[in-house]
């Protein structure tokens, strides 16, 4: 990939809105740094789906320079972004009013789900058998929820949420693994943000997967969306050093030298 065209220096790829507090320039299409803007992967325009995703994005993740919801954000069209710690009544046009629709119709049948690893004693459904059980012909327009952060904040976002969430909609989680480790989105020696069980992923990722199901068209939408976050990860990657690994410990002393 040409550092050149990432940074900005064709005006046809970039154009400057302002500075970060350290001084950096700042695209004004892709609100990256100039210097990593990812202008020439983000789809010129974004996709559309029938799918509604509303994101709960913690605040502590705006800081993150690896974060992929402001990515996923550009890529699609028919996304929310919410920035906190938990889903309330008034959040979201589209949340009230399956709430409120849910109130009113004691045989509302749920068109929402939740996305959480099932790890928890929480009941959970995997995505491809909950829309399987389904009985709708027709393509229905369905409302995808994800919780961005740690592992610890998205639990924790979870959870907070659950009294509105659960009056509509149903918690429903990807295939994992809690008796292996994760790994990373990031095809190389970095070790970045590691999962803490296989089949965790990072919210793109998880959005990309869950809308090859959700979607008449979901293979076409969940590749790319990959390619994006694969021409995202080996462009961050560029500019970071491989860790190196930590001497290991023994006992009465070190083994190796630094």
């Amino acid at each position: 990939m040409d550092p050149d065209r990432q940074s900005g220096n064709s005006t046809a790829v970039t154009s400057i809105a302002g500075e970060c507090s350290d001084g950096r320039k700042i695209c004004s299409n892709c609100d990256r740094p100039v210097k990593v803007c990812l202008c020439s992967i983000i789809p010129s325009e974004p996709i559309s789906t029938v799918t509604r995703i509303v994101i709960l994005h913690h605040p502590h993740e705006q800081r993150h320079k690896l974060a992929t919801v402001p990515v996923l954000s550009k890529c699609l069209r028919n996304c929310d972004v919410i920035v906190g710690r938990r889903l309330h009544y008034g959040d979201s046009d589209v949340l009230d009013f399956l709430h409120d629709d849910a109130m009113r119709n004691p045989n509302f049948n749920s068109r929402a789900i939740y996305l959480f690893p099932g790890a928890d004693p929480s009941p959970s459904q995997e995505i491809s058998h909950w829309k399987s059980s389904k009985n709708i012909v027709e393509t229905s327009n369905y409302v995808l929820i994800a919780f961005d952060g740690t592992w610890k904040h998205a639990r924790e976002m979870m959870h907070a949420s659950l009294s509105f969430l659960s009056k509509f909609a149903v918690q429903v989680h990807l295939d994992y693994d809690v008796g292996n480790d994760g790994g990373t989105i990031y095809n190389s020696d970095l070790i970045l943000r590691k999962e803490p069980f296989s089949g965790c992923m990072s919210t793109m990722e998880a959005v990309a997967h869950c809308l090859r199901i959700l979607e008449p068209n979901g293979i076409d939408r969940e590749s790319s969306l990959i390619e994006v976050l694969r021409s995202m990860v080996k462009f961050q990657a560029s500019f970071l050093k491989p860790m190196k690994p930590r001497p290991k410990l023994i006992k009465g002393g070190r083994e190796g030298k630094i």
